[in-house]
């Protein structure tokens, strides 16, 4: 193998698009540094830990449970989701009066979770489709007769993550009814994330899967190098998410603002898509190893601890900021932004339901989050002060209709999807038919 080709001139190359950014981060000249330099060197770093977690990620499945290995890449690539929601969440508590940072707080929230269905779920499916026909591969995609209908085919392991964050789901539509995120529904959202989290770990560890490249190569570790390995990859992956993610968020807001995009759009779009570009990009690279059932993990994973532990921790750093316990407040918009997020969560999963997703579907998914949110933005920009609730409730109607119409056909699926993660709980692996 010549060394260009060699593993470790890869992981190198990864290692070598977060220099700069230590450079300027270690040497504290980040902020003398311009708008659009910030963006560059950090957005390289984010690019560089994307790789590292996911060659992490799947150097791990040769000792843990890939569930448990995806659920941990999860957690890693979206902890810059966490920081800038905590930061809103905390300025909330610590300023009582001000109700504008508590609303951005849920709007960057919602804004982050739908981002990861309209834009993930969608773009993965179709990527994925893309990639197998290009591939000539026949075992990932069902291939149809008919308008749009060929469709990504899921891996039934993926069960017990469809079945938790339909209940996380489920919940949601409950949390706006309060007028704020409260501490029940911080101990429900993080007890369901806890037990699904326990229940991944039951699982066997899987042998089958076959790696290549740098994941193969460090797998060849003996155990104790190995676990070290991974270790280091995602603390310093991790590392380089928390710093330099913050920073590119805030980098592309101010691009955005001087391109005359009002800052509550900002924070509720732009800085989430920011933030939320390491498991977009560990996706895209999980697809492109023909690993879609793994893409679509990590993408649920994702979805799932955005659902549970972030909406459920929101309370606990709101309450710090202030002092002493208080529910995180959010006035009306806020509360059909949550409704419009759970009834996109909703359908989303009801087409996951029989663990396919066609491009019509995905199509679907694409088209129905990037129409509201260019008509909201349009009746922001041409009409100042107008009420855009009416979208959000016309939205969240048309998601909400479509998820329950699709369900009454998929009755055995979900039937399927209880009995696997039933059984998962209880230690039985149980095969597809």
């Amino acid at each position: 193998m010549s060394t260009l080709r060699h593993p470790l001139t890869a992981l190198a190359l990864a290692a070598c698009l977060s220099v700069p950014w230590m450079i300027f981060w270690g040497g504290g000249t980040v902020d003398s540094l311009g708008v659009g330099t910030v963006v560059a060197v950090s957005g390289l770093a984010v690019l560089g830990a994307s790789f590292l977690l996911a060659w992490g990620a799947e150097t791990a499945e040769k000792d843990v449970p890939r569930g448990f290995a995806i659920a941990v890449l999860a957690v890693l690539a979206v902890a810059p989701e966490y920081a800038v929601d905590a930061l809103y969440a905390y300025t909330a508590g610590a300023n009582p009066g001000d109700t504008e940072a508590a609303n951005l707080a849920v709007a960057n929230m919602t804004g982050a979770n739908r981002i990861l269905i309209g834009l993930g779920w969608a773009g993965i499916a179709l990527f994925a489709i893309y990639k197998t026909a290009k591939a000539g591969h026949q075992d990932a995609v069902e291939w149809k007769e008919g308008f749009l209908t060929d469709a990504v085919i899921l891996d039934r392991s993926i069960a017990t993550e469809v079945a938790f964050l339909t209940v996380a789901t489920l919940y949601a539509f409950l949390v706006p009814l309060t007028g704020g995120i409260n501490i029940v529904d911080t101990v429900v959202l993080v007890g369901l994330y806890v037990a699904y989290i326990i229940i991944t770990l039951r699982a066997d560890v899987d042998d089958d899967e076959v790696h290549v490249g740098v994941p193969a190569y460090l797998q060849q570790f003996v155990k104790p190098l190995r676990a070290a390995t991974v270790i280091t990859l995602f603390a310093y992956s991790g590392f380089l998410i928390m710093t330099a993610v913050e920073p590119f968020a805030h980098g592309l807001e101010s691009l955005g603002k001087d391109l005359g995009i009002p800052a509550f759009f900002m924070i509720q779009w732009i800085a989430p898509l920011a933030s939320e570009s390491p498991e977009l990009i560990v996706t895209v690279y999980l697809v492109n190893k023909a690993r879609s059932t793994a893409a679509f993990n990590a993408l649920i994973s994702s979805k799932l601890n955005q659902w549970t532990l972030l909406i459920g921790t929101l309370t606990v750093v709101y309450s710090i900021g202030l002092g002493r316990y208080g529910a995180l407040p959010f006035d009306s918009k806020q509360a059909w932004e949550i409704w419009l997020t759970a009834g996109q969560s909703l359908f989303a999963l009801s087409i996951l339901l029989n663990f396919r997703i066609s491009i019509r579907e995905a199509l679907t998914l694409l088209v129905l989050f990037l129409s509201q949110v260019f008509i909201e933005f349009y009746l922001i920009q041409t009409m100042p002060g107008v009420e855009t609730i009416f979208v959000l409730q016309a939205y969240t109607a048309v998601y909400v209709v479509a998820a329950l119409g699709i369900s009454t056909r998929r009755v055995a699926d979900i039937q399927d999807i209880l009995r696997r993660t039933i059984g998962r709980a209880r230690g039985q692996d149980i095969a597809a038919d």
